[in-house]
């Protein structure tokens, strides 16, 4: 049987589920997800390995078409550098809404790289007549490899769509080890996981102005020591981390403990503070200096 590898882009304009799909594909989490858009801010693999293949999913921030500002342009620059080296690209869009945002983000695919039409949440469709024609007019945006309709919530046809996708590779041999489900470190993981909890538990005002860097991950026999700053841009977003008595980053806390302990496979000693720097988005030194750009 031939063997197939291949890297492959996860595309669309934010809030679509990319990460919720990346997820479900791998089979466990290694990609956040919130409701809120812009949760994904790096590009993180996701690896699947089939007995005749191995894909390499690179999830990507949401193309954003609205805003713009030094943080925006580095994201969007995520999304461009990744489509220059994949061998083929999912392209993920809400069943039954296909919008100017959707189609900026399938036009910065390259030409002659495969690319297979996710279409995203039929489970949520009111009116299920309604996925053929808009299968219909999808198909009118591109010359797509396949059209696949899932849920990746649900995991409807999840393996439909793995089958599309494998049929696009080029032959080659694994190149991730076999249990091996992503190239991300533990200390990028446990700020990722502070950083879900931070947009799950905050009001819409707060997240994209705020972000997590590990100031110190250790590691003493079963036990790791993860020492996390939260940094936002205000001095009233500082007070709505903490929350009354401190409550509300003690929640953040907690709940994020929790998840690297289950991530981990083992104790976790978590210490989360907040710092306010008013121009962490705006200025490309500090970007850099929190791992974006």
């Amino acid at each position: 049987m031939t063997h197939r590898f291949g890297h492959v882009a996860v595309v669309g304009r934010p809030n679509v589920g990319k990460s919720t799909l990346v997820n479900r594909l791998v089979g466990q989490k290694v990609t956040i997800t919130s409701r809120k858009a812009q949760t994904t801010r790096h590009a993180v693999l996701g690896i699947v390995t089939l007995p005749e293949a191995q894909i390499a999913f690179v999830d990507t921030p949401g193309y954003q078409t609205r805003f713009g500002g030094p943080l925006n342009r580095s994201l969007n620059r995520a999304v461009t550098d990744t489509l220059l080296g994949v061998d083929a690209v999912l392209f993920v869009v809400d069943a039954g809404r296909l919008g100017e945002a959707d189609r900026k983000a399938l036009q910065l695919v390259p030409e002659g790289v495969p690319v297979v039409a996710v279409v995203n949440k039929v489970d949520l469709l009111e009116r299920k007549e309604a996925l053929l024609p808009f299968l219909d007019q999808l198909s009118r945006e591109r010359d797509f490899a396949a059209l696949v309709p899932i849920s990746a919530e649900t995991g409807l046809q999840c393996d439909v769509l793995l089958e599309a996708l494998v049929k696009t590779l080029p032959e080659g041999e694994a190149a991730y080890d076999e249990d091996q489900v992503t190239d991300r470190s533990e200390r990028f993981l446990a700020a990722e996981i502070v950083r879900e909890k931070l947009f799950r538990l905050t009001g819409d005002e707060l997240p994209y102005g705020a972000s997590v860097v590990v100031e110190s991950f250790t590691t003493e026999g079963a036990l790791r020591r993860v020492h996390c700053v939260i940094i936002v841009a205000r001095e009233t977003h500082k007070g709505m981390v903490i929350g009354e008595g401190g409550q509300h980053l003690k929640r953040i806390a907690s709940e994020a403990r929790q998840d690297m302990e289950r991530e981990f496979d083992g104790r976790v000693f978590l210490d989360v503070r907040v710092r306010v720097d008013p121009a962490w988005m705006r200025d490309p030194r500090r970007l850099a200096k929190y791992g974006y750009g």
